[in-house]
């Protein structure tokens, strides 16, 4: 309600659009896109009836095989199903990107495996949701390997990591920022993220997961 109402929110290819047609060192209009990741059934109960309410458009990136095999997500989140993902991807608010296959962390992922693990997921979308699949999401906000990103801009218009900060004119279409929003943080952090802040809790925390997703591979 209070993005709707104070800010412009954008869908994900107005946004890029804007940022590509902009040349470095241009002053950028403010603007919101409002994004969701992994694929859990609330985003058809809850969040696109609240889209819907407010004129909200969303980008929901999707990691294909918890839909496809059926698995739930860590912290008990029950997975979308295909029917339910055509179902919103039907709305002309809703685009719907890319969240690699598997959830796979592609800083650590063995080569051989990279084109299969995006490819999977362009796939399986693509016989879902009407239209080519332009966006992408690293898992855990985490930036692939040079491999990676090779084969991500290969694929795709753009793509997003971490980073709690504005994108501006001249800003990597590859390496877009993204602020992580928690039910902790309250109207006023929430509004504070909204609007490009809270730079220096972004590089402390993202030092912070660099410790946390060690070892990890997914």
């Amino acid at each position: 309600e209070w993005l709707s109402s104070t800010q412009r929110v954008l869908s994900l290819d107005e946004a890029v659009a804007e940022l590509g047609e902009m040349p470095p060192g241009a002053e950028a209009r403010d603007g919101v896109v409002l994004t969701f990741d992994d694929g859990t059934v609330d985003w058809l109960e809850h969040v696109l009836p609240a889209l819907v309410r407010h004129d909200v458009p969303a980008t929901f990136y999707v990691a294909t095989s918890f839909i496809e095999d059926r698995t739930e997500f860590s912290g008990q989140g029950r997975p979308l199903s295909w029917a339910g993902l055509t179902e919103l991807a039907s709305s002309p608010l809703v685009t719907v990107g890319s969240h690699t296959h598997r959830h796979r962390l592609l800083d650590r992922l063995p080569a051989q495996e990279l084109d299969d693990e995006l490819d999977r997921s362009i796939e399986l979308l693509g016989s879902h949701v009407d239209g080519p699949i332009r966006h992408f999401a690293y898992p855990k906000a985490v930036g692939g390997s040079p491999a990676a990103d090779r084969a991500v801009r290969n694929r795709f218009e753009s793509a997003v990591v971490a980073g709690t900060r504005a994108n501006v004119a001249g800003t990597d279409l590859f390496r877009l920022h993204r602020s992580p929003v928690q039910r902790s943080d309250g109207q006023e952090w929430f509004r504070r993220k909204a609007t490009g802040g809270l730079r220096l809790e972004d590089d402390a925390r993202r030092a912070a997961n660099r410790l946390r997703y060690r070892g990890l591979s997914s």
